[in-house]
């Protein structure tokens, strides 16, 4: 099928998603999230293909999730105008959402391969989690700035780590490192970006040689052991608190919407992100 906000490309037995909105650094539109469920369902029913392989187009894997304002200024989000019980309820439908599309990727029998570089933040950071392997170029900065404007965490990143590293970042909003990720466990293997597309490509091609049975049963021990295990619940409980974070509007996000509605995107991202600066890792962090 046609898609209009990522590139499908199948070579072989191998198909390449691109996240295809490089002028917003593939920012999660609604309209983005729901073309790659349908791109991820096309490859993996799809007998041909083995592997499949998330990336982004231009400078970036995804900035996270898109809050580019309507057209009146405010948040898609934002409470104003709306009962009480309207707004929680946009938001326990909408993390809802999300969270499946995350355990989705689970549930495919073909798997799936990050390839990550530049910003990999917020829901691109939960996206490349949730894939089976990632690969990371040096240059990749991951992180979830969004908790300093009221929003959530991911209990992946509990999953992979351990408790005490995912509130050392999940508290802050910190960016991290490819290194940093790698030390933890977040991504395989990190590599110089010129060679990112080839190690990825490697990888992909290695699983493909491997029986078709063998790969999706040896894919569902894993996410069925670990959904047995309470991960499932557990994505689930996180998806309810979720939608109470972003529930919990309050003084400190009216000011940052106010800086959007005056100055823009730019404007929002300075009075959210300016008293953190600098950043542990990347490039608004100190010059080494």
């Amino acid at each position: 099928m046609a898609y209009e906000n990522l590139l499908y490309e199948k070579s072989d037995k191998i198909v390449k998603i691109i996240l295809n909105r490089p002028q917003a650094l593939n920012a999660l539109s609604e309209e983005l999230v729901k073309e790659l469920r349908l791109a991820l369902d096309e490859a993996d029913q799809d007998p041909q293909v083995r592997a499949v392989i998330l990336t982004g187009a231009g400078r970036a894997f995804s900035a996270g999730y898109d809050i580019k304002p309507r057209e009146d200024g405010r948040q898609a989000a934002d409470p104003y105008g709306l009962e009480i019980g309207e707004y929680i309820k946009y938001w326990w439908d909408r993390d809802h959402y999300d969270t499946e599309e995350f355990m989705h990727i689970w549930k495919l029998g073909v798997p799936v391969i990050a390839s990550v570089r530049g910003y990999c933040l917020g829901g691109g950071f939960w996206y490349s989690m949730a894939c089976d392997i990632t690969i990371a170029a040096e240059d990749a900065v991951f992180g979830q700035p969004e908790v300093r404007h009221i929003s959530n965490t991911s209990f992946m990143l509990a999953a992979l780590t351990n408790w005490k590293q995912a509130h050392r970042w999940a508290l802050t909003g910190d960016h991290m490192g490819a290194e940093e990720a790698y030390r933890l466990g977040i991504v395989n293997k990190v590599v110089p970006p010129d060679k990112l597309e080839e190690e990825t490509l490697a990888l992909a091609e290695r699983i493909a040689k491997v029986p078709e049975a063998s790969v999706r049963l040896n894919k569902a021990v894993t996410w069925m052991g670990l959904e047995a295990m309470g991960l499932g619940a557990a994505m689930r409980v996180n998806a309810a608190l979720s939608s109470i974070a972003h529930s919990s509007h309050g003084s400190d996000r009216e000011a940052l919407w106010e800086a959007q509605s005056k100055g823009g995107l730019k404007a929002f991202l300075e009075a959210r992100d300016g008293p953190f600066l600098p950043e542990p890792y990347g490039p608004k962090s100190v010059k080494r």
